[in-house]
């Protein structure tokens, strides 16, 4: 049996509790229920009403973000060549990094380790798609798989938040030119 469909002011207001509480995360690690309702424009009651706690919130942002990256790699490809369709997709994990890190760091150990151990395969799947595109066309490496590209990519963890606007897409960069097959148009 399902759940009851939502009144339309009712997921209105569940979309700005997660858009809140988004943008609150890429702000800080210490995020306060209070001022997630206050951003979203919501009551506490209202806020409460949709996240019993603040780890429920915290989880549905980063499935959230979960579903949107795997979603984007089918997207993307159906609107650019493989190669830029792995370069915009590269660009939304630094901002899925970011959230994630704050989501991490704001969660008890086991409730982020389910959260991880579910995310990694689709994740790794919607790279594989990519990757697979672009070695179709000739432009990505035959070397490369998509465990091995995720973890070069592992690195985003390890940047302090202070250098983050500075480091972490000039270094994905680097991987994806790493991953571009020798001889291929860039």
């Amino acid at each position: 049996m399902s759940a009851p469909a939502r009144r339309p002011d009712a997921a209105q207001n569940r979309t700005r509790i997660l858009e809140a509480a988004r943008a609150a995360l890429a702000e800080s690690h210490h995020v306060h229920l209070n001022e997630i309702a206050k951003r979203a424009g919501v009551g506490q009651g209202t806020l409460y009403r949709n996240f019993p706690n603040r780890e429920a919130l915290l989880a549905e942002v980063y499935r959230r973000d979960v579903e949107e990256l795997v979603a984007a790699a089918s997207a993307l490809l159906a609107e650019h060549e493989p190669m830029e369709a792995l370069r915009h997709w590269l660009d939304r994990v630094i901002d899925y990094a970011e959230i994630k890190r704050g989501v991490l760091a704001a969660l008890e150990a086991a409730a982020w380790q389910d959260l991880v151990a579910h995310s990694h395969n689709p994740i790794e799947g919607a790279l594989g798609h990519l990757l697979d595109a672009g070695k179709a066309a000739g432009s990505i490496r035959a070397d490369v798989d998509a465990h091995g590209v995720l973890l070069l990519i592992a690195y985003l963890g390890r940047l302090d938040r202070d250098e983050w606007e500075s480091r972490a897409r000039p270094l994905m960069n680097v991987v994806l030119d790493g991953l571009t097959r020798q001889g291929a148009d860039r």
